[in-house]
């Protein structure tokens, strides 16, 4: 298809300098070459006037247009089936909803469970790597790092009696492999960095953690769903993520887990509970663990959230990680291209790599007003960001659901509420979440 065969000229085509890239005809014209723009109608994006830009992607993602009867087909058999309805369906959801996540994480099915939160399921699998390396109990990851990540690495790691070590953010391989030595058991990394969008080396830090006798465990949050991964081919040991901003999950999705089939067994679960157990139902006085990944399930799932996934998971599956990938280079692309040229000399500046192939599917834009930014695009533009602490416009290009003319528009009001000085006189209120 034309999208994929192109996806190295577009970006090229979209460098700024191109005497087309801010013209609207130009946005419209990759819009009618793309051939993943079918699913864009397949989402409810908010009425507005003027229509609502949604660039929130990396956060929550859109509602698929086939959740709410998704979710109502559960409610409904809730209803009338009450009990049987896990015998007769819910069981078999939960391992169709891991089924999903494995292909397109690249894992054997038999590898990946949907489970708890990112934060307990991290928390889990960081405590498991540990224990089986009694002699390492140092983990290293990077200061730029999601908190709640930090904050469950340092836990683990004074636990098994070790520390965290940070690497300066967005570390090379070369970075990590200098880093570590005989008391590093495990490196910790998030896939893409949720504040610049840059993304790290997975398949070469892999490797140096390997040949360094470590443990890796990726936080897989913000590539899953718009970028290949492949824990598979890279020889991932440990991997989580959640479904809630790529794969469109809903707020609060559970998050699901990746154990190397062949290291599974030798794990044990921080959390032993009774769906994790080799008989959940035997009901014994004992904790025997399930074979593999099963162990590192706990508690009941929560069954409307699991169906609720269901539909983001397999439009993403309809549309291929691949092509989706070549969309979210393209427009990336053209974001960065129409802040160079509208944004830049209003004191903008583009923090995401330019080259595509270090970054992810979001943009970062750095600007002392960052704050005031993100509220005056909510608030008087239909332009939905987020602001990362201390001057970051973050903006999330969600492929599925986003259109070229999309990114056009939305840059075109950002320029036009800086041009007109919308700025000075906005004060920036933004709610709790941002």
């Amino acid at each position: 298809m034309w999208f994929g065969a192109q996806v190295q000229e577009v970006p090229r085509r979209l460098t700024g300098r191109h005497p087309t890239v801010t013209d609207r005809a130009h946005a419209v014209d990759l819009d009618r070459h793309d051939p993943l723009a079918a699913f864009t109608e397949c989402f409810d994006v908010p009425d507005g006037d003027p229509p609502l830009v949604y660039f929130c992607g990396n956060s929550l993602g859109l509602q698929p247009r086939a959740t709410e009867a998704v979710v109502l087909a559960e409610l409904e058999r809730w209803r009338s089936r009450l009990i049987r309805g896990w015998n007769e369906r819910w069981l078999d959801l939960v391992a169709e909803a891991s089924t999903h996540v494995a292909e397109l994480i690249g894992a054997p099915s038999a590898g990946v469970r949907v489970a708890d939160s990112t934060t307990v399921c991290l928390s889990n699998l960081a405590n498991a790597g540990l224990r089986v390396m009694p002699t390492r109990p140092d983990v290293l990851s990077d200061r730029g790092n999601f908190p709640t990540d930090l904050y469950v690495l340092d836990a683990a790691a004074r636990a098994a009696g070790g520390r965290l070590r940070l690497l300066d953010g967005d570390p090379a391989p070369r970075d990590v492999a200098a880093a570590l030595d005989a008391r590093v058991g495990l490196v910790a990394l998030s896939h893409v960095d949720f504040r610049t969008g840059a993304r790290l080396d997975l398949p070469a830090i892999t490797a140096r953690t390997r040949e360094a006798g470590a443990l890796s465990l990726w936080d897989l949050s913000h590539s899953a769903g718009v970028m290949p991964v492949n824990v598979t081919l890279n020889d991932v040991d440990l991997a989580v993520g959640c479904t809630y901003k790529y794969l469109h999950g809903g707020p609060g999705a559970p998050a699901y887990v990746y154990v190397r089939p062949d290291l599974a067994d030798q794990l044990q679960t921080p959390i032993p509970g009774w769906f994790g157990h080799a008989a959940p139902f035997a009901m014994e006085a004992s904790y025997r663990p399930a074979p593999g990944v099963d162990r590192f399930r706990a508690g009941t799932p929560a069954m409307l959230s699991v169906a609720a996934m269901m539909a983001g998971l397999e439009m993403v599956r309809a549309a291929g990680v691949s092509a989706v990938r070549a969309k979210s280079v393209a427009l990336t692309a053209l974001a960065i291209a129409l802040s160079d040229a509208w944004l830049a000399d209003h004191g903008v500046e583009v923090v995401t790599p330019r080259d595509p192939a270090r970054r992810g599917g979001q943009i970062a834009l750095r600007h002392p007003e960052a704050r005031r930014i993100v509220a005056l695009l909510a608030h008087e533009q239909q332009v939905i960001g987020d602001f990362r602490e201390p001057d970051i416009v973050r903006l999330g290009l969600a492929p599925l659901g986003l259109r070229f003319v999309d990114v056009y528009d939305g840059f075109r009001r950002f320029a036009s509420g800086l041009e007109r000085g919308d700025l000075e006189r906005y004060r920036g209120e933004l709610g709790y979440v941002t």
